[in-house]
């Protein structure tokens, strides 16, 4: 029995959790800086860093509490040390160390991305059902990532498009700041179009033939015209809301559907922030022609227990971070194919 205790203090969650065998979720403790960064309309970086330094020892003690063990039970730490905005990064980071030293505890550093990827897993018998999946696509579609990934086995990554300028949660937090739906903009947007006509307006779809790439800045620029175009006349919000979540969501199911018959894959797998909105989840297993595995809304958000499970294999492999485990906060978990 391998277990993990997992950091995540990547953007705006103090997140940490403790994992058996890389699936087996013991506690799983989320402290949310949401309500803060809400006045901002977006996450204030120096902010966020500074409560990561009040929040991360509580955090890890009611994580401790709520497994019910100690540290001297743990066969490892693992820690998010990219990508993401480097004073939070390095808040984790640090403290994953002196918890490694204290405790003579191997230190694993882990990809923010692939811990994503992994949280599909969290809750299966145990992880030797990963292996079955392989080769699968993953779309991962976050705040800060929009991009189509193959993987061909553990670590075995291909990054095969990405965003070109907005991901797609970003572009919801703008639009949605146009409609005066507050933040976060994808949960706000996705409640205000439960009342729309996702058919109401034509927004754009900009498709980029002939690559698995996505553009939403056009879409975003749309979107702004046709809120500007009702002057002073009432903004119907859900529909345009509606219109705007169908247009985000058709281009990430379509893509993500052709990288799928392309290279073979056996399964679909959604992770990252907006892989908890109802539509794409929705539409995704609607259109895809395989399965398609997708985490609870809870585990698709930033969490300690999806690191803990990404680096459930890097152990098992033997593989150990050294003291010069450093922040990435541009950390790529695979390169594009050319």
């Amino acid at each position: 029995m391998a277990l993990i205790l997992g950091i995540e203090t990547s953007c705006d969650e103090t997140a940490a959790a403790v994992v058996e065998n890389g699936c087996k979720i013991l506690s799983n403790v989320v402290a949310s800086q949401i309500a803060m960064h809400a006045q901002y309309g977006g996450v204030f970086p120096e902010i966020a860093s500074r409560e990561h330094v009040l929040k991360i020892v509580p955090v890890i003690e009611d994580t401790l509490k709520e497994a019910g063990i100690k540290f001297k039970d743990l066969a490892a730490v693992a820690v998010t040390h990219g990508p993401g905005l480097a004073g939070s990064l390095l808040v984790g980071v640090n403290t994953a160390k002196a918890i490694s030293f204290a405790n003579d505890l191997p230190l694993l550093g882990v990809n923010h991305l692939e811990g994503h990827v992994y949280a599909n897993w969290l809750e299966a018998a145990n992880m030797t059902v990963v292996e079955k999946q392989f080769p699968l696509i993953a779309l991962i579609v976050s705040g800060g990532h929009s991009e189509i990934v193959l993987m061909r086995g553990h670590n075995d990554y291909q990054m095969l498009g990405h965003t070109l300028d907005d991901a797609a949660g970003e572009a919801f937090d703008k639009v949605a700041r146009l409609l005066g739906l507050g933040y976060p903009g994808g949960p706000a947007i996705q409640k205000a179009a439960e009342d729309g006509d996702p058919n109401a307006f034509k927004l754009p779809r900009a498709w980029l033939r002939g690559t698995y790439d996505y553009s939403f800045s056009g879409l975003k620029t749309a979107a702004l015209h046709l809120v500007q175009s009702f002057k002073d006349k009432p903004l119907p919000v859900a529909d345009i809301a509606a219109s705007f979540q169908a247009a985000i969501t058709d281009v990430l199911v379509e893509k993500t559907k052709q990288a799928a018959e392309e290279f073979g894959a056996k399964q679909i797998l959604l992770a990252g922030g907006v892989a908890a909105n109802k539509r794409l989840r929705e539409q995704m297993v609607k259109r895809a022609d395989r399965p398609v595995l997708i985490p609870p809304p809870k585990l698709c958000i930033d969490n300690g227990a999806m690191i803990a499970s990404a680096a459930w294999w890097h152990l098992e492999k033997g593989e150990r971070s050294g003291w010069d485990l450093d922040v990435l906060p541009s950390l790529q978990l695979a390169v594009k194919s050319q």
